[in-house]
């Protein structure tokens, strides 16, 4: 993001964006309350709560705003478009930027950069109308998960077991989004890795946090079982040995790099028959109570409100 004058201090005025426009609306509003809370325990005492809507430049320009700790989940938020208006407006913000956003929400380029990078992924194809539904997915075997392409928090998506499943999916899925990935469902173990940046001795660090695994009451990781406190049980330290650990970080930091990803994000895998693939890469992960990222932290040292305060430094990058 472009560099300016402005340096982080206690007395900056930070707008805490959440909320939006997107599917993901209330999920963000939850991350905004948690990180707006942690900003003011910390000190950042002109940190302020926005709900984002067609307005937002306006408030931004009106509230004399500096900084953006962004909280926003899905879409205009994590595409690249609320990135690309504070570019415009000269305000840093916490996060990738507006090329690793568009990147990393659009699920079918994320798999063309990846596949670039030999990093492992499920066979899987893209469809945008009924009419080549039946011929593309002709080479893919039975069970599949059906998803918008730029969608996130598992809205939309289902798993089926046969054709007339996958017409009906696909519908709801087009409710999303007008381009719908088709994708091999591998009944492995879900895990998923966050990846964060920090300085060390004057050079930006990308490290990776322990590994997560979880144990859902639902068939998949859907949305009941993400934001429905009892029904994902989480397993932390995920339970894979010291190779397949060490294996699954290391993709997940090249795949962070590879997207060119800065500041934050969430790297989800599905591991099976020894492989770990990668599902997705999540830009904005959530800071609710129940998320992953926070619970990934904690376990290596780092409490809520200092991954708030790593995450907000990221914006001097």
């Amino acid at each position: 993001m472009e560099n300016n004058e402005k340096r982080l201090d206690k007395n900056s005025k930070i707008a805490v964006l959440c909320g939006g426009m997107s599917a993901e609306r209330e999920v963000s509003l939850r991350s905004g309350k948690n990180v707006h809370k942690a900003l003011l325990d910390l000190g950042y005492k002109n940190a302020l709560m926005v709900d984002v809507d067609r307005n937002i430049a306006k408030t931004l320009s009106d509230g004399g705003f500096e900084f953006a700790f962004n909280v926003l989940h899905g879409r205009y938020g994590e595409d690249g478009c609320i990135q690309g208006l504070l570019e415009i407006m000269g305000i840093k913000y916490t996060g990738c930027d507006v090329k690793s956003s568009a990147i990393c929400m659009d699920k079918e380029t994320t798999k063309n950069v990846l596949a670039s990078c030999g990093v492992p992924l499920i066979s899987s194809v893209c469809v945008t109308s009924m009419e080549e539904l039946e011929k593309s997915v002709s080479g893919l075997d039975y069970p599949l998960m059906v998803k918008p392409v730029k969608e996130g928090s598992s809205i939309g998506m289902s798993k089926v077991d046969n054709f007339k499943e996958l017409k009906d999916a696909f519908l709801l899925a087009k409710k999303s989004d007008n381009k719908i990935l088709i994708e091999e469902y591998y009944q492995g173990k879900s895990a998923t890795v966050g990846v964060l940046q920090r300085m060390k001795d004057g050079k930006i660090e990308t490290f990776a946090t322990p590994i997560l695994g979880f144990e859902t009451k639902t068939q998949w990781y859907d949305y009941e079982a993400k934001y429905t406190e009892g029904m994902t049980k989480f397993i932390l330290p995920a339970d894979f040995d010291d190779n397949m650990t060490k294996e699954i970080q290391d993709i997940a930091v090249k795949s962070f790099v590879a997207c060119e990803c800065t500041g934050v994000a969430r790297v989800d895998f599905l591991v099976y028959n020894n492989t770990p693939y990668v599902l997705e890469i999540n830009t904005n992960p959530g800071m609710t109570d129940l998320s992953d990222l926070p619970a990934q932290a904690n376990s290596m040292g780092i409490d809520y409100k200092n991954l708030v305060e790593l995450i907000l430094k990221t914006s001097e990058f």
